[in-house]
């Protein structure tokens, strides 16, 4: 059984598709959780566009493949199983021919269920770290495929492949939609405000764009000051850090929800418990 670590505290969960995952692991450590979905993860509401990609891919078109996410690997097998089922072979054999770029640990632990890996991961893993990752390879000419981040199109990696003379073709295996209605967001968001809640751990960038568009910003912002903010990675931080929010808390190296739920131990360890 695992040690009370974090009894007495309050952490604010606005995961959907690990909520249970991540509310027992830190349950198992006293805390009490207050489960927000923020975000659903959807396939694409039309799977043409997305089948023809895979088609593609399937029959040979790319060189290289840039994974975003593991969720989007995830998504676009699901779109072949649900609607072209004959096409999984071709598309495995071409998944382990191309040149496989990661972007972090998930798409890598994606690859690696399939006996798979990857040929160049980012050291750091955000846009930014792609990009570096591959700015010494000779790109010119290589037909890219690049599985998107729902349907950020990503402009910065879509430039600079572009400019290196490589033949860009993305794929957005999934969209985000809202999931808790607004009404339950600010009621959280009053709660924070008002000091009732230790912690809020976000998981991705999408939970705290919806924070922001439910609002009203002012009320968002009261809420963050007086909550202590926890964040999976640093694309998530640097989501936070954009809209002037600090981070507190997050993982160093290994971004999943294990190595989070210890960062909220260690930062919630000093801090008294909220009223």
């Amino acid at each position: 059984m695992s040690m009370q670590t974090l009894s007495g505290r309050r952490i604010a969960v606005p995961e959907t598709r690990e909520l249970d995952l991540f509310a027992a692991m830190l349950e198992r450590r006293g805390a009490a959780v207050l489960r927000c979905p923020l975000v659903a993860i959807k396939d694409a509401p039309d799977p043409a566009p997305v089948l023809e990609w895979i088609r593609r891919f399937a029959a040979g078109g790319c060189d290289d493949l840039v994974l975003l996410t593991g969720e989007g690997l995830r998504r676009l097998l699901g779109c072949i199983e649900r609607h072209e089922p004959d096409l999984r072979e071709a598309f495995l054999r071409e998944l382990a021919r191309v040149r496989k770029i990661t972007r972090g640990p998930k798409p890598a632990r994606e690859l690696r269920e399939l006996g798979l890996k990857p040929d160049i991961p980012a050291t750091v893993p955000t846009t930014e770290g792609v990009i570096a990752a591959l700015r010494g390879e000779r790109l010119q000419g290589r037909r890219i495929g690049v599985q998107l981040y729902g349907t950020d199109p990503n402009r910065p990696l879509m430039d600079f492949l572009t400019a290196a003379g490589a033949t860009v073709l993305p794929v957005a295996p999934y969209v985000y939609a809202d999931q808790a209605d607004d009404a339950a967001v600010r009621a959280l968001l009053e709660r924070m405000a008002a000091g009732e809640v230790d912690a809020i751990a976000f998981t991705s960038t999408p939970q705290v764009e919806r924070l922001f568009a439910v609002g009203p910003e002012p009320l968002v912002r009261d809420a963050l000051s007086r909550t202590l903010v926890a964040a999976v990675g640093p694309v998530v931080g640097e989501a936070l850090r954009e809209r002037g929010i600090e981070v507190q808390s997050m993982p160093s190296g290994s971004y999943f929800l294990k190595p989070l739920t210890n960062a909220l131990e260690q930062a919630l360890g000093g801090r008294n418990p909220a009223a």
